[in-house]
């Protein structure tokens, strides 16, 4: 089966390692990331901590990743998800009620529900995600 995921994964947490083994023990995983501008317009100017090649080299080490390929828009994050065709998009818990970009070329929709009080944006020290404002 071909997986899905994506994100910005700008800061490696536990929480996006069990996503990742969550995911990828349902079949071969693909894993969408943001780029670093596209990071930059959704978080805000000191976001991303860690450069694009290095997201996709540190996600590329993990042994059950089977590959990684960025996206800047969500136009291209659209033709990411069609061109992979996923049976399975997994997402965060916290996308239940909202729009998943790319989800109608997924078979299926799985969500994983995430840790309490484990994130990027915790961890660097602010208080909210661009996102959550």
């Amino acid at each position: 089966m071909r997986i899905w995921v994506n994100g910005a994964f700008d800061i490696l947490h536990i929480g996006h390692i069990k996503l990742l083994k969550y995911a990828a023990a349902m079949g071969n995983l693909r894993i969408g990331i943001d780029t670093d501008e596209r990071i930059k317009e959704l978080k805000g100017p000191t976001r991303p901590f860690n450069s694009f090649s290095t997201r996709k080299e540190l996600l590329e080490c993990l042994r059950f990743v089977d590959d990684v390929v960025g996206f800047g828009s969500e136009q291209e994050l659209i033709d990411c998800v069609k061109a992979y065709q996923p049976d399975v998009m997994v997402v965060g818990s916290d996308y239940r009620d909202k729009r998943v970009i790319g989800s109608e070329h997924a078979k299926q929709v799985v969500y994983f529900d995430k840790l309490p009080d484990v994130s990027t944006t915790k961890i660097l020290g602010y208080e909210k995600d661009i996102s959550d404002r």
